[in-house]
């Protein structure tokens, strides 16, 4: 019988290629180990993500940076921050992001997707993957599509980032065979900064990454299988201490979690309000 495809998406890999406890945990342990609390961080993110996209759902006439107050207000996630001061001072943070990006756009540019879902199948992967934006773009020859992902970090981008991210590129393979043409250039759009991180992919370096992502696939179904076997699942998903313990879902959960010091659920925002 065949193997059968591995189904992911970019966060499913890389929780392995982060630590592939932390992957135990989220995919293979039932019940699931309890979580900590909810990230501010991540309420952020969503809740800009989710604007932006409210935003190109608009006619338009109504695609103006006047919009975004009431757009933001309707989709802010509330969970996370320490309290209800600190909770405004990242609202108008983001506001402010969102008005001087937004001033950025054409609102008659469409794009091919936004919150787009792209998926293809290789020989080990069933791969599937929600792109932030998909731009539709004038190439050297001819239309091409563009991946756009949006960034709401403190810290800055650069190109090595844009290079190096996994879900872009796959987001970018999946893309060329959804949408029937090239796709190379990924970007990552930081909206704290206004800043751009560019990289135009090869179609060798597109294969290096879907490869890459494959030879995790494998590893983590070889995993799989042997805890289905039998074998110690502490053995077959080690941890892989870190930096990331502090961030982590599961972090006391987890024997190497345990020792590393807590972050705060709104540690990551406290610059936005001091």
């Amino acid at each position: 019988m065949p193997e059968r495809l591995f189904v992911c998406t970019p966060s499913k890999l890389g929780a392995y290629a982060d630590c592939p406890r932390r992957y135990r945990y989220s995919y293979v342990d039932r019940p699931t180990p309890p979580k900590g609390p909810p990230w501010a961080h991540n309420s952020l993110g969503a809740s800009v993500h989710t604007a932006l996209k409210n935003w190109y759902a608009l006619p338009l006439d109504r695609r103006a940076p006047g919009a975004l107050p009431t757009l933001l207000k309707s989709t802010w996630v509330r969970e996370g921050y320490r309290d209800v001061d600190q909770e405004r001072a990242t609202y108008e943070a983001a506001l402010r992001w969102l008005e001087t990006y937004v001033a950025t756009l054409d609102p008659q540019d469409e794009p091919l997707g936004v919150e787009r879902v792209v998926a293809t199948k290789t020989a080990v992967l069933a791969f599937n993957g929600r792109a932030d934006r998909i731009d539709s773009r004038r190439g050297a020859d001819g239309a091409e599509a563009v991946i756009v992902d949006y960034k709401t970090g403190r810290s800055g981008l650069d190109a090595d980032d844009a290079r190096g991210s996994q879900a872009l590129a796959l987001y970018a393979y999946a893309a060329q065979r959804v949408f029937r043409r090239p796709c190379h250039r990924v970007e990552l759009h930081h909206l704290p900064t206004g800043t751009v991180a560019v990289h135009e992919h090869t179609e060798e370096s597109l294969a290096r990454q879907v490869s890459r992502a494959e030879n995790t696939a494998r590893d983590i179904m070889a995993a799989e299988k042997a805890v289905a076997s039998g074998a110690d699942p502490d053995v077959e998903f080690p941890t892989n201490p870190g930096a990331l313990c502090s961030w982590c879902d599961f972090r006391r959960s987890c024997p190497a979690g345990i020792e590393v010091a807590e972050k705060q659920p709104w540690t990551a925002v406290e610059h936005l309000s001091s």
